[in-house]
């Protein structure tokens, strides 16, 4: 089973188009040693010519031309997208859905809530409905049930509920409901070899300690370093809980909730650019190393074949 992670930055990338923050100044004029990188996306092969996508970016069609599988070429028209699972209905992890309008109906695997937020607040399933059409898949979460993919032969998915924040125009923004933002836990039957996914992990809950605990690999959300990022940098009123995230520093941050997990490897998605992570030289950077903890990139391929 591959994982290929197709964009690793929070909404708005890296370096975000209007942002002069240390990281998005420093990369474009060389002074900060980090990757440029696309919003949050992975996609998950068995064959490695069908693949199913998780969220899809607005940065899709990049994402599509810097991975040529996902464009295999079999046909006159073809692509590698054999479907799409959606984590919620945030918009940078929904819009590229308008960017794959050309092609046969959609496969979608989303929970209720986020087909609801998807054909009433933000419409995007009825836009769809005039081109390419979707078929909705429902995800179920209470309790967490599995599903299977035909295109993915051998791999069973198992979505589970993440307490975080529905989008703002979601009429569950300031009332959770289990199914506004889920994790993945995906896993190759054979090998029994299990990877979960969760870009919007935004607190630690009772029932995600067997998930964790469990995996031979975890991607979880890593947007930003301290709870007052944006406030200290004067972008924001709100602490990154409050928006949903859960800060990696602090006795009670994702590198302490990591130390407490032995198996699996540890790898963070969805970095928002003004985290000092991003700077490959930083101190934060360093400290992520030294508790073994990876950050996502760009072009990253996580093999269950390769892993011990």
């Amino acid at each position: 089973m591959k994982l290929l992670v197709l964009g690793s930055a929070a909404g708005g990338g890296f370096p975000q188009w209007n942002c002069n923050c240390h990281n998005c100044d420093g990369v474009r004029q060389g002074r900060v040693r980090a990757r440029p990188s696309t919003q949050s996306s992975i996609a998950v092969s068995v064959t490695g010519s069908d693949w199913v996508l998780f969220n899809a970016s607005p940065d899709i069609h990049a994402q599509i031309r810097a991975n040529p599988c996902l464009q295999p070429g079999r046909g006159l028209r073809d692509t590698g997208i054999a479907a799409v699972v959606l984590m919620d209905a945030q918009i940078d992890h929904t819009t590229g859905l308008f960017m794959l309008r050309e092609g046969k109906p959609l496969d979608v695997w989303c929970t209720p809530q986020v087909r609801e937020d998807l054909t009433c607040g933000n419409p995007v399933f009825e836009v769809l409905s005039h081109f390419c059409t979707v078929s909705w898949q429902p995800l179920r979460v209470a309790p967490p049930t599995a599903f299977t993919i035909p295109a993915l032969d051998g791999v069973r998915f198992t979505p589970v509920p993440l307490t975080s924040m529905a989008p703002p125009y979601s009429p569950h923004r300031h009332h959770a409901h289990p199914g506004d933002n889920i994790g993945v836990l995906i896993e190759e039957i054979a090998s029994g070899k299990k990877i979960f996914y969760a870009p919007g992990f935004g607190a630690m809950e009772p029932h995600l300690e067997p998930y964790l605990a469990d995996a031979d690999c975890v991607l979880l959300d890593g947007t930003f370093w301290t709870d007052d990022e944006m406030i200290q940098l004067g972008l924001s009123a709100k602490t990154a809980r409050a928006i949903g995230h859960l800060p990696q520093s602090g006795p009670d941050g994702m590198i302490a909730l990591l130390s407490r997990f032995e198996k699996p490897r540890k790898v963070l998605i969805h970095i928002n650019n003004t985290n000092p992570i991003l700077d490959e030289d930083s101190a934060q950077r360093a400290e992520l190393a030294r508790n073994g903890i990876e950050v996502a990139w760009d072009g990253m391929l996580i093999d269950t074949g390769d892993e011990p």
